[in-house]
């Protein structure tokens, strides 16, 4: 990398399910890096999702002139949790991914956000995903629960459509790169 450009290394998290490879494949301006596997764990077998992450997913896209964006997406089953620990090093924001299908996402991304601020001064993004797939004003309770993060974004996005990842990638840039 040349001197005049800056890579900074941000970190797409939340619970299985909740489209973080999605949302890296969909941002990455390269062929991402992908440690995705056949599901084996029980507790997860039998639902639509075949594969799950079990180390890494890593992109990496050009916002700008000479800034280069690391996105490290972790992987969503507990047993894999220690991966958190490793990928977070040398974050300077996450996007912590929450599925509004499953209940226990909430919780999950809340403890997530928890650790993660608790270790490291960063700014986090929450996306709110699959809000399609429910009722009216779940979203909205969603939001309200997560909100008790002061300062923290949260937005629903659809982690396949480019230009809502770019949105939100940008205004968790926008908190840091101030």
């Amino acid at each position: 990398m040349a001197k005049d450009k800056k890579a900074f290394k941000i970190l797409i998290t939340g619970s299985f399910g909740s489209g973080k490879t999605t949302l890296v494949k969909t941002l990455s301006e390269i062929d991402p890096l992908l440690t995705e596997r056949k599901i084996t764990s029980s507790a997860e077998k039998g639902k639509e999702k075949k594969t799950t992450t079990v180390a890494l997913d890593m992109g990496k896209l050009k916002i700008g002139d000479g800034i280069e964006i690391h996105l490290f997406g972790a992987p969503g089953q507990e047993r894999f949790d220690f991966m958190l620990d490793i990928l977070q090093k040398g974050i300077i924001g996450a996007i912590v991914l929450v599925d509004a299908t499953n209940p226990s996402s909430v919780e999950m991304a809340m403890n997530i956000a928890n650790k993660l601020t608790s270790q490291l001064d960063i700014p986090i993004a929450f996306a709110i995903t699959k809000s399609d797939l429910v009722e009216n004003g779940a979203v909205e309770e969603i939001k309200n629960v997560l909100s008790d993060f002061e300062g923290v974004i949260i937005e629903s996005i659809d982690p396949r459509d480019k230009n809502q990842g770019k949105k939100l990638l940008v205004k968790l840039l926008s908190q840091i790169l101030v």
